[in-house]
């Protein structure tokens, strides 16, 4: 009976005198002096991990030839049914690519594709802006998806580096 009296006792001590309101204050006042965390983003942007799952990128040979095989394992593969490709034969008996699009407004970021393809011509890279205003403009095609390829590929060769450990 002595305990519960003194606990009502404490927590009426405590109202009275404002404990949690001094308490706040002393957190706030304290935390004036510790460095910030919030960055300026247009102008500072953090840290992007090397698994990052960003735009979509297709990827070239050193010789400037298209990684892709058009063996169609990244189109089976999507489970948002986002990527589409079309293939014809070339005279050597290999396959090419005619047609290569990416629906970027169904896509789940899973990364089945980029792990499915055997010869690592599609990749997501390290792009997180690509915000449009209309839903035409985030339809990719071929030559967009190269063009990225073409703009990103150092950031991503130098991921595939740092993943080729867990692959």
């Amino acid at each position: 009976m002595k305990t519960i009296y003194k606990k009502l006792f404490y927590k009426r001590l405590k109202i009275l005198f404002l404990f949690e309101v001094f308490r706040g204050m002393f957190f706030a006042f304290k935390n004036i002096f510790d460095s910030k965390a919030t960055l300026n983003y247009p102008f500072e942007k953090g840290p992007l991990s090397s698994r990052f799952r960003g735009e979509h990128a297709l990827r070239r040979y050193r010789t400037g030839e298209e990684r892709c095989i058009a063996c169609k394992s990244c189109e089976v593969v999507c489970p948002a049914l986002a990527i589409t490709i079309d293939s014809s034969m070339r005279e050597n008996g290999s396959r090419q690519t005619d047609r290569y699009d990416i629906d970027m407004t169904k896509r789940i970021y899973c990364g089945l594709c980029q792990e499915a393809c055997p010869v690592d011509a599609i990749v997501e890279g390290p792009n997180f802006e690509y915000s449009s205003l209309t839903h035409d403009e985030l339809l990719y095609d071929k030559r967009k998806l190269l063009s990225n390829g073409d703009k990103w590929e150092t950031e991503i060769f130098a991921n595939l580096q740092k993943e080729s450990l867990f692959r």
